[in-house]
């Protein structure tokens, strides 16, 4: 006998509809830890534009500001809709997040670390990797050293190196990911391009998502909006599709035009010099109706 694992809802559903409740604080934890490397430990979750519902939304995109116990501001967001200003996107949330928390006259030492993890399900910039990190670092340019914190800074800034002042940023390309799980990151990756957990998995959270997830637990009144959300996210990923398709059969069309074009130019020119019709098609593949016409 078979046994079918059950299927458990999106990850981003999961965020906007159930790990915003302290009961579930494990799940989101889990990634974090796995994703940073740290133990993350949520205290808070803040109010976010993205999760906030409209009649009208249409977007599949969903954010959750978190704050940790080391007072940490982590951005999570999960987005569908291809942005190719997604980069700026980023930057300008994090701007946003230590502008908005910091009290007026407060000195710069209590602007908040923010950290932002972007899930994201469409192609963004070049690369061969799926999960990216990026970080500030000031490096000599004569030296070559990295500047770094003097003790007194170290003692009043509670942080040991520069970086850890600064924003730092993750980007999860989940497309990318090849399904083969070779570390506890991987399996989360897994799960949020598969909406699967296998059940060797061992990651942080992903035991108590395997229980919490599942989309038979989802409440009855909540299933319609569910499946209508799926259905937004194919109907999205069916005019993705169509867009790149008709991009790629334009150009397409346009270089065999092209090709056709120089072929017709090339084989008037020999017709001109006096070659013969069956020379000229057996060399440029053009047929005696095309010859005919020339």
């Amino acid at each position: 006998m078979v046994i079918t694992r059950q299927k458990h809802i999106r990850f981003d559903w999961a965020v906007k509809k159930m790990l915003r409740s302290k009961a579930n604080f494990g799940i989101l934890e889990g990634f974090l830890s796995e994703l940073i490397k740290e133990d993350i430990k949520i205290i808070d979750i803040l109010e976010s534009e993205g999760n906030k519902e409209s009649a009208n939304d249409k977007t599949n995109r969903v954010d959750m500001l978190v704050k940790d116990s080391k007072d940490q501001l982590i951005i999570v967001e999960i987005q569908n809709t291809r942005e190719l200003d997604y980069f700026y996107k980023i930057l300008y949330n994090t701007s946003k997040v230590v502008t908005e928390h910091i009290r007026v006259g407060e000195p710069y030492k209590y602007v908040k670390k923010v950290i932002t993890v972007s899930v994201i399900y469409f192609d963004l910039g070049q690369g061969q990797d799926y999960v990216y990190y990026g970080g500030t670092y000031f490096k000599g340019i004569h030296r070559n050293d990295t500047l770094e914190l003097s003790e007194t800074q170290k003692e009043l800034f509670k942080r040991q190196t520069v970086t850890a002042i600064y924003p730092e940023h993750y980007i999860i390309k989940v497309n990318d990911f090849d399904d083969i799980a070779k570390d506890t990151l991987d399996e989360w990756v897994y799960f949020l391009k598969n909406s699967d957990i296998k059940d060797e998995f061992k990651a942080k959270g992903l035991s108590e998502a395997r229980e919490k997830l599942k989309e038979i637990n989802l409440p009855e009144e909540e299933l319609p909006a569910y499946r209508h959300f799926l259905d937004q996210l194919r109907d999205e990923a069916s005019a993705a599709d169509t867009i790149r398709f008709e991009s790629e059969y334009g150009k397409r069309k346009a270089r065999e035009e092209g090709v056709k074009e120089g072929l017709l130019q090339a084989a008037a020119a020999m017709k001109k010099n006096g070659a013969a019709v069956d020379l000229i098609m057996q060399s440029t593949g053009l047929s005696k109706e095309e010859m005919d016409n020339l």
